[in-house]
């Protein structure tokens, strides 16, 4: 019966949130289904484990949703986004127009900009450059999922990304995890990517099918839409509803000023993990008053959230005349942190009740009784847990709770590098969990104007495919080599 009532509340919470209910009411409500069919005190789940769970995620966490979506709004609010978007456009043109909005997309992100902020951007960017290539319009979606949510947010070694930074708690490790694997698994989705693009717009041509009408929603009508909204919220570090708020620049800086920042979020990050952490005296970490906890648990976090801290301070400094309501555009990216971070902890509230239920140990053994090994199994769950709460991170997350300790103690006893862990449980996250109802897919064919009829199979190859071609690629270095 616990089985039956953890697969009734999966399914529960699935139905309604495609459906476009909050989060915020589903998770409980599912996880109370699932410890009423096990027999277990309710109200102890929810005010304990529920909470707890959420709580802890929070705890670790938010720091980085609040000051990444107060980077991307600002980023956004200077026109340095703006200044990129044009200066890919105009350098690699019409000719080259899928290329442009995929490198223009993985630059701004990489460097830590909220994607729905990037979306706001490259779709009219798109819009502009697929028009004069004459490509159609279908294709924007992919173009711009490529660049913005797939190999910036799982493989290249640094990022931002929240969901990159989600394991270094649980095994140790820091943004730049298994650097060179990392790497490997960033140019296969690019490269595949861009040769489904390709193929596509060659197709398109074949048949004498071009780009065909404007816009049916703009990002200002995506972000009003309550649908998006509540899809949206859970798959990324951006309220849409606060797009809104704040003034952009019309003074757009120049590309030099624009990229500054973005290159500051990588060095820094890159500095605090290589350099400063590690010459710094931490042992006070060990008493009881911080945790007790240690540096390889925080040091990742600390690492990502000084490198956004100085990001901000360096944007500000270069751009403050063109940002003349700062407080406005302060508050609508602080507050743009608030749903999303919430929505995901309820997620993991949900992933905690179910790992602490009787019957979860069925499921920890099928999970880990998959064959390949640790690495399989770690890939297999990731990519499950994501694709049924359609959210990369919150999806990780759940995993790691419950499996984490699991997955670093076979690691230990089978001699393999938690580095090498962190990469496949990302990249694991990062594939399935752009299944139709993932709140990013959503919101970009809203932006972009198209249905999931006209452009679904397209992110399917370049968000899912390549994804998983990256994924085997990765586990069977990794098996062969080790971490690199």
């Amino acid at each position: 019966m616990g089985l039956i009532g953890i697969l009734l509340g999966l399914a529960l919470l699935i139905w309604l949130a495609y459906r476009g209910w909050s989060v915020l009411l589903l998770t409980p409500a599912a996880a109370l289904i699932a410890a009423i069919f096990a027999g277990e005190p309710l109200l102890a789940h929810w005010t304990q484990t529920f909470m707890g769970g959420a709580a802890g995620f929070l705890a670790q966490f938010f720091p980085i949703f609040l000051l990444g979506a107060l980077f991307g709004k600002l980023m956004e609010d200077s026109g340095s986004v703006q200044s990129i978007a044009r200066f890919m456009g105009e350098k690699l043109g019409a000719r080259h127009a899928v290329l442009a909005v995929v490198l223009a997309g993985a630059m701004v992100t990489y460097g830590g900009v909220s994607l729905f902020v990037a979306f706001f951007v490259l779709a009219p960017m798109a819009q502009a450059l697929f028009r004069d290539a004459n490509i159609p319009r279908y294709l924007m979606p992919a173009a711009i999922a490529l660049g913005t949510s797939t190999f910036t947010m799982s493989a290249l070694p640094g990022t931002p990304a929240v969901q990159n930074a989600i394991p270094m708690p649980f095994f140790g490790t820091t943004p730049f995890a298994a650097p060179g694997l990392g790497t490997i698994a960033a140019l296969i989705m690019l490269v595949f990517g861009l040769w489904w693009l390709g193929r596509g717009v060659a197709s398109a041509r074949r048949r004498g099918i071009g780009f065909d009408g404007a816009l049916i929603m703009s990002a200002e009508q995506a972000a009003d839409d309550p649908l998006v909204r509540e899809r949206a919220t859970v798959a990324q570090a951006f309220d849409p509803a606060e797009i809104h708020h704040g003034q952009v620049s019309t003074d757009l800086p120049p590309v030099w000023i624009s990229i500054l920042p973005l290159i500051v979020v990588v060095a820094v990050n890159l500095a605090m993990t290589l350099l400063v952490l590690p010459n710094l005296d931490l042992a006070y970490l060990a008493e009881d008053r911080w945790g007790p906890t240690s540096p390889a648990a925080v040091g990742g976090v600390w690492s990502v959230i000084v490198a956004l801290l100085a990001a901000i301070l360096v944007l500000l400094g270069l751009n403050r005349k063109r940002l003349p309501n700062l407080r406005e555009s302060v508050d609508a990216g602080v507050n743009a942190s608030v749903l999303p971070v919430i929505s995901v902890a309820s997620l993991v509230g949900f992933g905690s009740v179910v790992a602490a239920l009787p019957a979860f140990e069925l499921v920890r053994e099928w999970v880990l009784g998959v064959g390949g090994g640790p690495l399989v199994s770690l890939a297999v769950s990731t990519n499950i847990l994501s694709a049924l709460t359609g959210s990369a991170s919150g999806g990780l997350t759940i995993a790691l709770e419950a499996l984490g300790s699991t997955y670093l103690q076979l690691a230990g006893e089978l001699g393999i590098d938690p580095a090498l862990m962190h990469r496949v449980a990302v990249i694991g996250a990062g594939t399935l969990d752009s299944l139709p109802h993932n709140g990013a897919v959503v919101t970009l064919l809203a932006v972009c104007g198209t249905t999931h009829k006209d452009s679904y199979l397209d992110i399917v190859m370049v968000a899912i495919v390549g994804a998983i071609v990256a994924l085997a690629a990765v586990i069977v270095l990794g098996t062969m080599f080790g971490s690199f």
